[in-house]
């Protein structure tokens, strides 16, 4: 498709014509834009994963650390655990609705 945007608009050109070729024009950027869409979820998901298990396994290393200098009635390790994993899914869903609302103003772009 040719690049109108650069064009003079035709006399006899209705509005309804341009609003259409518009849209046509925003559609076909959009499908050149899909095999990213599939990468980033891949990365998606590999930044999600990331984002738990790391502060999971620093919070069972701290309680490793804290059970051998500084034994308890309970287990540091397991509390430690828990609250890695905790702040690991706060993590996870910061990100999930930072791409989310992301996604949700391109798709508002296009579908103007």
């Amino acid at each position: 498709m040719s690049d109108r945007s650069s064009e003079k608009p035709l006399k006899n050109e209705s509005p309804l014509a341009r609003q259409v070729e518009t849209k046509a024009e925003r559609k076909l950027r959009a499908q050149r834009h899909v095999d990213r869409t599939i990468w980033l979820g891949l990365g998606m998901m590999g930044l999600i994963g990331w984002s738990v298990a790391v502060p999971t396994l620093i919070g069972a290393a701290i309680g490793l650390w804290l059970d051998q200098h500084y034994p308890a009635s309970f287990s540091w390790t397991l509390t430690m655990l828990i609250i890695g994993l905790f702040i690991g899914c706060l993590n996870a869903w910061h990100w999930v609705s930072k791409e989310r609302k992301e996604m949700e103003e391109e798709q508002e772009d296009y579908s103007e």
